[in-house]
């Protein structure tokens, strides 16, 4: 079959563009987006051009630009250019050069098809245009993504390669090999630009194509078509992957105000549980190499916890909590963890202040409300921070009996303006202020105290 066969044939197998598609084709200047124009306009598809000018070339980059800029004028099409200061950008978001240019030209891809004003004039050709992102990635790219990927360690949807459809972004020549591209292109007498970048192998995919995968292949001839085989048998696997997981998020995950609580106990049932643990917290920014930490948690303590760039898994009781960090820090229904040696903790309620400091000078003090004089050797770190809750109880210092809260601001006759106010500082499970009015008596400090902790509570300002 030839390429504008294979090309019309793909399309429709994996129904990737409908009777309405207006296409935004990445074109590079290279041979691959070279021939992808030819192919769209051999096709009789609607399309245009975006070139991304990267400037880490020079001279160079400058010739692609122009050259992409003909290519419009041969096919008469709209070619749409944007210049990126990419070094720049790496240095702002301490990205590598590969991972700016990925982010930027998408970015920017996603910007054009958005904005209907820039492309208003095709309008008039089709009747309510879809727009879609087309790029040249082929099946050689796919396979080095492919090896990559199974090097990293990036799991089932790393080794099913790259998807033809994702969104809007359009990949239909997916199924040709490099070499009927540049066979394609010689049968047309095609000129393109060559990327001098490719020759060398300082980049991670550019070594496993000129060193890695050659090496393979002169062992395993038939290790090509058997890679494209296990794409494609990969990508049904992830779909039934898929579905299993979502079976076991269905049971184990409950949603409240904004946060992810997950039962630990059936959690621990769940098998095989370092993968579900893994595509549970992968959508809150935690690495696969969190996972064991996280699995951790379920044997620890209340208060223990772990981060991502966005989010905290916090083991409270019979939980996990998966929690954004701006809620954390707002403050408002989320529990405050407290490690050891902080001395200064503030939430939506005010300013605590942690110090050690002379038992003699803190037992005249023990008294005042908005200061908590404890037993530092009774203090076991993590301290929870949170607001209280129906059912808390505790032992009012000077009583042996325990309390509910509920009853306690009864008898101190707050409002419930005033209760919804109330804070409480815990420590497995047992309270050991509530903030600004009593103690628990089991915290307090006695005759046998060796080391005094100082809690002051500094009332926020409305």
């Amino acid at each position: 079959m030839d390429l504008l066969s294979g090309f019309k044939a793909f399309i429709e197998k994996e129904s990737l563009f409908s009777h309405n598609s207006h296409l935004l084709l990445a074109v590079s200047g290279g041979v691959d987006s070279v021939v992808l124009c030819e192919l769209c306009s051999q096709a009789g598809y609607s399309w245009f051009i975006a070139h991304c000018n990267f400037k880490l070339r020079g001279e160079e980059s400058e010739r692609d630009e122009a050259f992409v800029r003909k290519l419009g004028e041969k096919y008469n099409v709209q070619v749409f250019v944007k210049q990126f200061d990419t070094v720049a950008y790496t240095q702002e978001r301490k990205v590598s050069v590969q991972a700016a240019a990925r982010e930027l030209r998408y970015a920017w891809f996603e910007e054009l098809v958005n904005a209907e004003s820039q492309v208003s004039d095709f309008k008039s050709q089709i009747s309510n245009p879809v727009f879609q992102i087309v790029t040249a990635h082929h099946a050689d790219d796919n396979a080095e993504t492919v090896w990559m990927n199974f090097c990293k360690g990036t799991g089932i949807a790393g080794i099913r390669g790259i998807l033809p459809k994702a969104g809007k972004l359009v990949r239909p020549l997916l199924f040709a090999p490099k070499a009927a591209i540049l066979h394609f292109a010689k049968q047309n007498e095609l000129e393109y630009v060559e990327d001098s970048s490719n020759l060398t192998d300082k980049y991670t995919r550019n070594y496993f194509r000129q060193h890695i995968i050659p090496a393979v292949l002169k062992v395993y001839p038939e290790a090509e078509a058997g890679v494209q085989e296990n794409i494609a048998r990969f990508r049904e696997v992830e779909v039934l992957y898929s579905q299993a997981i979502e079976q076991h998020k269905k049971k184990l995950l409950e949603y409240r105000n904004g946060e992810v609580h997950i039962p630990v106990l059936k959690l621990k049932r769940s098998l095989p549980l370092k993968t579900i643990v893994y595509e549970i917290v992968k959508a809150y920014n935690f690495s696969s190499k969190q996972t064991d930490e996280i699995i951790d948690l379920l044997q620890r303590e209340s208060g223990r916890y772990v981060l991502s760039s966005t989010h905290r898994v916090l083991k409270n009781r019979g939980w996990l909590i998966i929690t954004a960090l701006e809620k954390v820090e707002e403050s408002g229904s989320a529990v405050i963890v407290i490690n050891s040696g902080e001395e200064a903790i503030a939430f939506a309620g005010g300013i605590l202040k942690l110090k050690q400091e002379n038992c003699d000078k803190l037992m005249l003090e023990t008294g005042h409300p908005g200061v908590a004089c404890i037993d530092a050797g009774a203090v076991q770190y993590p301290l929870l921070l949170r607001r209280w809750k129906a059912g808390d109880y505790f032992y009012p210092l000077g009583m042996k009996k325990k309390k509910k809260l509920a009853r306690f601001f009864i008898d101190q006759k707050l409002s419930l303006a005033e209760k919804e106010k109330v804070w409480v500082l815990e420590m497995n499970k047992k309270i050991v202020w509530v903030i600004n009015y009593r103690i628990d008596d089991r915290f307090k400090i006695t005759a046998s105290t060796q080391s005094c902790l100082r809690i002051t509570y500094l009332k926020k300002n409305n």
